[in-house]
């Protein structure tokens, strides 16, 4: 034991306890170090991100950035929000039980692109959608996430597996249901305070008469795929001077650059914007030249290519089941089907949503 004790207290072994304190020291105080700056710039980054989510409400309530005064006071961000949201009278501050200033924040990159003013005409605007398949479920769902408060859904389809490549929201769950519930739940879902109005209706002109769907609406848009009906509804619209937009051709299409819209009477070389220009000018109760915003691709086949798309044949089969025509869902519905590729009739349907809150805004 003595000999233990001399080794403990000889010079060496006291430098070796020394230094094996100061290392245990140092580390602490590296540690504690680390972890001061560590939260330090977690401090400063939860700082910039409060910044920045302060610039989105003043953005979304109209406000202008910066420092805000009032009375020469700093007003809070609170404050500002319902500064904002009283410019627009029109817009209560709570939709339907939904708070202005959460929906303002959803709304914020639509609200710093169209202003106070555009978003007011946005939002109390009314849009009636006929057809809601790869083109008007993209239309709608667009409109909905802008805005747009009052939607109403006309289509009597429903939703089948071969949907499911280009419809906005419909699942293999939704297969058998309407399309437009599909659509509907989907709206209700990611924009809760907007109002929706699904009609599992075939629309017409004695359908209309009937219902008046189409009445108070600030447009409408026509994503009809039956070229009847479709001529029907826009010289229908043309005849009371209701605003519609409507879509050509997304069929058998597969370059969105050749997408773009202009008025009925200036389209080129789509060939169902040539058959609806004709028959609308050729219309028994009110024919139309011009004057109808559509959306069609100039896209085309060469004449050369044997793998250019279009109708598809009926099998053998079909026709032992009787006449053609019967095999039709409707009367003069086609009962052939197009080839689609779903990313074209979704870029349609964007593009009449992006036309439409621009002409809104």
């Amino acid at each position: 034991m003595e000999r233990v004790s001399t080794i403990v207290q000889s010079q060496p072994a006291k430098f070796f306890v020394v230094a094996v304190v100061a290392s245990f020291v140092t580390l602490q105080a590296h540690a504690l170090y680390t972890g001061i700056r560590t939260k330090s710039k977690k401090d400063k980054l939860n700082r910039e991100l409060k910044e920045l989510y302060r610039e989105d409400f003043l953005l979304a309530s109209g406000v202008d950035g910066g420092i805000i005064t009032e009375d020469g006071r700093e007003t809070s961000i609170a404050s500002a929000i319902t500064k904002g949201a009283s410019i627009a009278s029109s817009i209560p501050l709570s939709v339907a039980g939904f708070d202005e200033a959460l929906i303002r924040e959803q709304l914020a990159r639509n609200y710093a692109f169209f202003g106070e003013e555009g978003m007011s005409k946005i939002r109390n605007a009314t849009i009636v959608i006929v057809g809601c398949g790869g083109v008007g479920s993209w239309a709608a769902i667009m409109l909905a996430r802008t805005g747009v408060f009052k939607l109403r859904l006309i289509d009597f389809d429903y939703v089948t597996l071969s949907s499911l490549n280009r419809h906005a929201t419909a699942t293999r769950a939704d297969v058998g249901i309407p399309k437009t519930q599909s659509l509907k739940q989907a709206i209700v879902n990611i924009v809760p305070w907007v109002e929706v109005e699904a009609c599992v209706e075939l629309w017409n002109v004695e359908s209309e008469k009937e219902n008046g769907w189409l009445e108070g609406a600030d447009w409408i848009v026509d994503a009809i795929d039956n070229i009847s009906t479709k001529v029907d509804l826009l010289s229908y619209c043309h005849s009371k001077s209701l605003k519609v937009i409507s879509s050509m051709g997304a069929g058998a299409k597969c370059d969105p650059s050749h997408i773009q819209s202009a008025d009925i009477s200036q389209t080129v070389a789509d060939p169902l914007a040539r058959s609806v220009r004709r028959r609308l000018r050729m219309h028994p109760v009110h024919p139309v030249l011009s004057g109808i915003p559509v959306v069609y691709s100039t896209e085309v086949p060469s004449s050369n290519d044997p793998n250019a798309l279009g109708l598809l044949p009926l099998a053998d089969e079909e026709f032992e089941k009787g006449a053609v025509h019967e095999l039709a869902p409707f009367a003069d519905f086609r009962v052939r089907i197009l080839p689609v590729l779903g990313m074209l009739p979704a870029i349609f349907g964007m593009h009449i949503a992006t036309y439409l809150v621009c002409e809104l805004g």
